[in-house]
């Protein structure tokens, strides 16, 4: 079983904390479903969120997904501008016999255009 890194991003449309757990449950379940991944699976989880957002720690929507015995962290994006706004990435840290390159990373909604050539 090899260690493998998953990416992922979505784009908010408010900085609201039921928004953020809807968004951010949303990615983190298709990143479980679309690499066939269990809780088990799941070495660490890295939030990232852009400065503009406030409402709630991203991290929150794994644990309400049932993600309790994991590592989360959570941290801020560079500040850069003209970068995308209200912005949450993941780098989560799993255990898997898939290949590098069949990882599918994922970025939902508008966040697909930060990578477009992974973005699934």
């Amino acid at each position: 079983m090899a260690v493998r890194a998953v990416r992922g991003a979505v784009q908010l449309e408010q900085d609201e904390a039921g928004h953020m757990d809807e968004q951010v449950g949303a990615l983190l379940t298709a990143i479980m479903e679309r690499n066939e991944l269990t809780a088990d699976d799941l070495i660490s989880i890295w939030f990232t969120a852009t400065p503009d957002l406030h409402s709630d720690f991203p991290a929150a929507a794994a644990r309400k997904l049932g993600i309790v015995d994991v590592p989360l962290i959570c941290a801020q994006e560079l500040d850069i501008e003209g970068a995308m706004p209200r912005v949450v990435r993941v780098l989560a840290h799993i255990e898997s016999d898939r290949a590098r390159a069949d990882i599918a990373h994922v970025y939902l909604g508008a966040a697909a255009a930060l990578r477009k050539d992974i973005a699934q």
